[in-house]
């Protein structure tokens, strides 16, 4: 697969990972729509890219559905989907408030683990009417995950379950669709400069930058639309999670 000739969908792509994703991918030739709920924030980016737009919820069927049939109409095909959307909470099991409310543990896992799923594989049915590249190539999937699904830390149980079962899908899925020749990769990030941490003090984005062991800093968003770009490129990688984390292990 060549940049040059993607056509990519980016659930999220209004702000954080999924912006810079779509910003990266349209430098460097690939066309893109921005599939996000934000309709305002999401058809700016889209106008300043040259992209498109599909207001979506990526819980609800009928509105990816929707979106993916946009995206066709608009690029012709998809042959590349980056699963940005997501969402977080920090809450103990047992707080001072008393246990996790479950509706916030259920949307956690409606939106980050099914949504992606949903995404993928109404993505994926899109890519495979795809004729085949020389190699059988008909598209790629790319899911985020996070390295809290490894390292989870306090609070995070419902986001850290959410992102374990990302990690958890990316090889059968894979697996599912090596056949029709779509591959599945998931990128696992660390702690990136996403609108959520740029909210926070300074001196706390310091010290979270200073528990980054090389290079001591947060990451930049830019850095993982170049790594879901390389993903795109490299037909060799499947099935398989990358974590970008500088070395961060949490504790």
């Amino acid at each position: 697969m060549q940049m040059s000739t993607t056509a990519a969908v980016i659930t999220g792509g209004a702000s954080g990972l999924g912006e810079a994703t779509a910003r990266y991918l349209t430098e460097q030739g690939a066309q893109v729509t921005i599939l996000d709920r934000d309709a305002d924030r999401g058809a700016q980016v889209a106008s300043e890219i040259g992209g498109h737009f599909a207001q979506t919820d990526v819980t609800n069927e009928s509105s990816v559905s929707a979106a993916m049939a946009h995206a066709v109409s608009k690029m012709g095909r998809i042959t590349a989907a980056v699963n940005c959307a997501g969402i977080a909470y920090g809450i103990k099991t047992v707080g001072k408030d008393g246990p996790h409310p479950l509706d916030a543990f259920q949307q956690t896992i409606d939106v980050n683990l099914i949504g992606s799923f949903n995404v993928a594989r109404l993505a994926a049915a899109e890519m495979a009417r795809n004729d085949p590249e020389s190699d059988g190539a008909r598209g790629v999937i790319i899911n985020t995950a996070s390295i809290a699904a490894y390292d989870g830390q306090k609070g995070q149980a419902a986001y850290a379950a959410s992102k374990g079962g990302v990690v958890g899908m990316t090889l059968p899925m894979a697996r599912d669709l090596a056949s029709t020749g779509i591959r599945v990769m998931t990128i696992a990030p660390g702690i990136f400069m996403t609108p959520m941490l740029a909210g926070l003090p300074e001196e706390v984005q310091q010290q979270l930058a200073a528990d980054v062991p090389n290079p001591a800093r947060l990451g930049d968003p830019r850095e993982f639309g170049r790594l879901a770009g390389f993903i795109i490129e490299m037909g060799y990688l499947n099935g398989e999670v990358i974590r970008i984390d500088g070395a961060l292990r949490m504790r």
